[in-house]
């Protein structure tokens, strides 16, 4: 069992959304671009890498800068810069803050554990594990694949399924064996394009957006599959 992070086992991914609203709506408004919406998020930002996301977004204005380095400064005017600022944002709000896992998301992976499956993480997040560690859930996957794992592998981000390829080759699996969970169309693709089992859990982004992107089943909470899942008891799906 494949799980993205943000929004399908932790509701992160509402400080995502305020921590990008923040920076482009400061941005935009110095550059005077037209106002940012929560459609770019669904739109152009969504489960994507972070750098993709500022690159994807800043297309959709017409704005293009500098790639710059990983190693930008927050102020600086790069690519990298901008996603490190928005990255800045994002841990200040999970310190004060926390998070705790959906209920239903931790009702479901139960049912997972309890029928002898493992699980992965596959986050576009490089902060993945400390989101895992700060909801409690650290120990309870094989692997977290997340964005440092894809920068050292040299893994395509999402909507590439090489990162969901990757994490089922460490769980020993296929993709014809294996079960993705996305709340993202981005992610979904990934899933899809990678032939996986696609379970599509609709956080905002609406029923219609990842069923056409290839989900096969869309629920509004994991803990309407649980019963399907235990009825279903499998044996080497993953």
């Amino acid at each position: 069992m494949l799980f993205d992070l943000d929004g399908v086992l932790t509701p992160t991914a509402e400080v995502h959304r305020r921590a990008w609203a923040l920076l482009f709506q400061e941005y935009f408004a110095k550059v005077g671009a037209g106002p940012y919406t929560e459609a770019d998020y669904f739109d152009h930002i969504d489960g994507k890498p972070r750098y993709d996301g500022v690159r994807d977004e800043l297309a959709a204005r017409g704005i293009v800068l500098p790639e710059g380095d990983p190693s930008d400064g927050p102020d600086a005017e790069t690519v990298c810069g901008l996603g490190n600022r928005k990255n800045l944002e994002f841990n200040r709000v999970l310190a004060e803050e926390g998070v705790a896992p959906y209920p239903g998301s931790i009702e479901f992976l139960d049912a997972v554990d309890a029928s002898g499956i493992r699980s992965a993480v596959v986050s576009s997040s490089a902060n993945a594990v400390d989101v895992l560690n700060a909801a409690g859930l650290a120990d309870r996957f094989v692997t977290v694949v997340d964005g440092k794992v894809a920068r050292a592998q040299n893994l395509a981000g999402k909507p590439s399924p090489a990162t969901y390829e990757y994490a089922a080759h460490v769980l020993g699996t296929d993709a014809a064996h294996a079960v993705v969970v996305e709340d993202a169309t981005s992610g979904v693709a990934a899933g899809r394009a990678g032939g996986f089992i696609v379970v599509g859990v609709d956080r905002g982004t609406g029923r219609d957006a990842l069923l056409r992107e290839g989900a096969d089943v869309v629920v509004e909470d994991l803990a309407e599959l649980v019963e399907t899942w235990k009825s279903i008891t499998p044996t080497q799906t993953a």
